[in-house]
């Protein structure tokens, strides 16, 4: 049963992080790049991470875990706000041919 739930997760991460990618392609300007990216690959890690918690099942392994998934929340939504910031100023001072 742990190794369903885990595939599952796996699969689900899997999907988000390949739709957070193919984000990077279709998407016209570099704002919407970064909102898709640091949505889509925030929740697709932390998916995987956790059907990863599932299969290992240990409790160090899951503070372990824990501490990655808190990480990944804290830094990959502000480098992609960062990313954005630039983005914008870049566009503002008329440097984007």
């Amino acid at each position: 049963m742990g190794d369903l739930i885990s595939i599952i997760f796996l699969s689900i991460g899997l999907f988000f992080v390949f739709v957070g990618s193919l984000g990077v392609f279709r998407l016209p300007d570099a704002l919407c790049r970064a909102h898709a990216l640091s949505k889509a690959i925030t929740l697709g890690i932390s998916l995987m991470l956790i059907g990863l918690w599932v299969q290992i099942g240990t409790l160090m392994a899951a503070i372990k875990i824990i501490l990655a998934i808190l990480f990944l929340f804290m830094t990959i939504p502000l480098a992609g706000h960062i990313f954005a910031l630039y983005a914008l100023t870049k566009s503002q001072d008329g440097l984007d041919n």
